[in-house]
């Protein structure tokens, strides 16, 4: 009966929501956890949740190398 459940299509309204929970600053990191690796969450939202916090983690990886890189320049130049 489970795997029924996981298996649903997502309706437009479940998928707002869930847009909506996201965009809770530190609830929607947390909920990002939960639905990505929790059993009761639907495949699909599963799989979405999961690629979201790849791309998460790919955005923090690029701003500390590009942050790094202009601090790097600003304090080589010896003008700060």
């Amino acid at each position: 009966m489970m795997s029924e459940m996981n298996e649903r299509a997502m309706s437009v309204t479940d998928w707002l929501i869930t847009l909506i929970v996201t965009a809770i600053p530190l609830v929607g990191f947390i909920m990002l956890f939960v639905w990505g690796f929790g059993s009761d969450a639907p495949t699909s939202k599963q799989n979405w949740a999961k690629a979201m916090l790849v791309m998460y983690a790919i955005g923090i990886v690029l701003a500390v190398l590009f942050y790094g890189t202009i601090i790097g320049i600003v304090l080589a130049s010896g003008d700060y």
